[in-house]
């Protein structure tokens, strides 16, 4: 089993991994991405054979192959893995070259620390050669050692008439989960690190390695205050719909410059925009997002709060929705639901034809009128519509309608 090891030598296995090897077993090449420091380092090292060649584009030397003479790295019959592709995406080109010379499974493990299907011609490149799996930071769960993401296999795989009996089943403790949004999931702070002033070093460190190194693998950023300010302004609007123009008003930039840098937070896995649901999928492009962190431990950093809100506990449910999506092989679609006059419920699951409407409460204690937006959803979108999911703050599971289960967010998460 992959692990990561904490400074208490505790092994902490990742939900990907099982995936991984799965398609390993299957495609000539896997590619893990995910933000910088989500542990993708620590999955491709102990999952690979000992008879595996391993380059990381991290090294100047193997950067400097990669780009002169790629087929120094990719020849041979050993199988290759391939660390922070995305420096020197050219070396992609020699990768699909030896896939095509002669096809074989578990050929390449590639990881990269921005999203290479945003990347120009990457995915073009390597299309029907890899299969893609992001690694995101990690769940409750991962932190708590039980290698897995929150309990939305078993919510959609049972009867909704029997959520309560799931759930009852559960043996999970109550948790503070304000200390979980400001720990985040990356795991040095979330592990290893003890204290906040500890994390808020590991932070500083995080952000200025992003501004100052990464970011200019994917594109020049000259105006580096610009963008970190961009950034700042982004994480006090978490949870909030996207508007590009009013963002730039407030942080002095242009809206064509606010959109540019949007869209490479999104590629370098900071930036989560959740887009919202219409059974019109035409109308899902054209409806405005809204905007999540990848990891709330940063977003809180980067906004110079120590207080979370209740955006950041749905930032934590949608953190973990997004690592079960894309831990899997059977499709499943997140959104939000919003209407012309303000109903909205907080996510929306779509998966094997169904939708299941969830809404996130920070409050302790839950009414029937907290169910509202739910069951107008459900009233909306009639058989197609599961029961409503309402996770808080509170300790107590119960049906606060026939169609509306409410439970403590540490149940599920």
């Amino acid at each position: 089993m992959i692990s990561i090891h904490g400074v208490n030598r505790f092994t902490l296995p990742r939900l990907v991994t099982s995936s991984m090897v799965e398609r390993l077993s299957v495609m000539p090449a896997v590619v893990i991405t995910g933000a910088r420091q989500t542990g993708k380092s620590t999955l491709a090292q102990e999952l690979a054979p000992q008879n595996r060649c391993f380059f990381t584009l991290d090294d100047l030397d193997v950067r400097d192959a990669a780009k002169r003479d790629p087929e120094i790295l990719v020849g041979g019959s050993q199988p290759i893995t391939l660390e922070e592709v995305q420096r020197e995406p050219s070396i992609l080109l020699a990768v699909k070259r030896k896939i095509d010379e002669h096809r074989r499974p578990g050929q390449f493990l590639l990881t990269g620390s921005a999203n290479l299907l945003l990347m120009g011609r990457v995915s073009e490149s390597l299309a029907g050669r890899a299969s893609y799996l992001t690694l995101w930071p990690m769940t409750r769960r991962e932190q708590r050692g039980e290698g897995r993401c929150g309990l939305w296999d078993e919510i959609i795989n049972s009867n909704d008439e029997d959520w309560l009996d799931v759930l009852s089943d559960q043996k999970s403790e109550p948790e503070d989960w304000k200390a979980l949004a400001l720990r985040g999931g990356f795991p040095t702070p979330a592990v290893e690190l003890k204290t906040a002033k500890e994390r808020t070093i590991w932070f500083d460190g995080y952000v200025r390695t992003y501004l100052e190194r990464d970011l200019q693998d994917i594109s020049a950023i000259e105006a580096l205050p610009d963008f970190r300010r961009l950034m700042r302004a982004a994480c006090h609007r978490l949870g909030g719909l996207v508007n590009q123009t009013e963002l730039g008003r407030d942080v002095a930039l242009p809206q064509p410059t606010v959109h540019r840098y949007m869209n490479l937070l999104e590629t370098s896995y900071m930036l989560v925009r959740l887009p919202a649901y219409s059974v019109n999928q035409t109308k899902r492009l054209i409806k405005a997002p809204k905007i999540f962190w990848s990891d709330t431990g940063v977003a809180l950093y980067l906004a110079e709060t120590s207080e979370p809100g209740g955006e950041h506990l749905e930032n934590l449910v949608l953190t973990d929705l997004l690592a079960w999506r894309d831990s899997r092989l059977e499709r499943a679609e997140l959104f939000y639901w919003r209407t012309q006059i303000g109903e909205e419920v907080d996510f929306v699951i779509e998966s094997g034809g169904r939708l299941l409407p969830i809404e996130v409460k920070s409050a302790e204690r839950v009414r029937l009128s907290d169910a509202k937006n739910l069951r107008i959803f459900r009233d909306e979108y009639g058989e197609q519509s599961r029961f409503g999911l309402l996770l808080y703050a509170g300790t107590e599971t119960k049906w606060l309608a026939s169609d509306v289960l409410a439970a403590p967010w540490w149940k599920i998460l």
